[in-house]
């Protein structure tokens, strides 16, 4: 994978949500991999081998009269990209209790200190909802717990539940370039109990869990809250992040139709991470 090329596109959308938002989804089916979002769109990047001319034509918002969309796109050396977040990547504490840091890092004195390599994978922590689930997972007792971690990125939120004592873990990506990168950050962080696969809802059949985390879009959210509240068992958790405090009287809706009641709201710049607890 270090040799690969990705083209990256730089949108800009008016107004910026929820246009970036269903862009982000769209684009994700379209089989672009990774996402940064910035003040006034979004950053997307495709392997230039899954990449085609007529890519974006399937894009619908692009031709919707309510968002102003503009875009430019370049060739991204994998490499090139390394370099970049090495240069700009900041470690972070999160509640004086769990610092996230690339390798080139000093260690923290602190309970966990998790080495991350994010590369072209979401979840450094600098994100506001990666940064709120951490809050949760600090606030939540994980001894002996079975875990899924669903849209796992580079695997932190996986990683930092195992350090605070999960025995059963499964971090599930659809992205195969975080799927990979997860595997080399559980093997970083000398984790031992957590099984990474490639996929989506599809593989959850058959799955019970005491605790679901899931940061992820809105949409995709709102499409497989069923799937996580059959496979949660009774009493246990479900974490949700990856959307705005505005989505969340859908998302409370669509949860207590599902038995899951609303127990702890974390809110940053707009972006929210609720706690839910399965009921009968």
């Amino acid at each position: 994978m270090a040799d690969s090329i990705y083209i990256g596109y730089t949108f800009k959308v008016e107004p910026v949500q929820p246009g970036t938002e269903i862009l982000i989804a769209e684009l994700g089916f379209s089989g672009f991999e990774s996402f940064v979002e910035t003040p006034d769109g979004v950053i997307a990047y495709i392997q230039e081998s899954d990449h085609f001319d007529t890519i974006l034509e399937a894009i619908q918002i692009l031709n919707s009269q309510e968002f102003i969309i503009t875009y430019d796109f370049e060739t991204i050396a994998q490499t090139n990209w390394n370099a970049e977040w090495e240069k700009n990547f900041n470690p972070i504490v999160v509640d004086d209790h769990c610092a996230i840091r690339a390798p080139f890092h000093a260690p923290f004195n602190v309970k966990y200190d998790i080495v991350i390599e994010p590369k072209m994978s979401f979840g450094t922590g600098h994100h506001e909802t990666t940064h709120m689930m951490i809050e949760h997972i600090l606030a939540t007792d994980f001894t002996n717990k079975s875990v899924l971690d669903m849209g796992c990125g580079t695997g932190v939120l996986a990683i930092l539940a195992e350090k605070k004592g999960a025995t059963s873990l499964d971090a599930i990506d659809i992205d195969n370039w975080c799927y990979l990168n997860s595997l080399e950050n559980v093997s970083r962080n000398e984790c031992r109990h957590i099984n990474v696969l490639e996929g989506d809802a599809a593989l959850l059949l058959d799955k019970q869990y005491d605790i679901i985390i899931a940061n992820i879009n809105r949409n995709i959210l709102l499409h497989d809250l069923s799937t996580y509240s059959t496979c949660l068992n009774e009493g246990g958790f479900l974490f949700l992040s990856g959307f705005y405090d505005s989505d969340c009287e859908l998302i409370e809706s669509t949860c207590e139709a599902l038995n899951l009641k609303l127990e702890t709201k974390l809110k940053r710049n707009n972006w929210v991470a609720l706690k839910f607890v399965k009921s009968l």
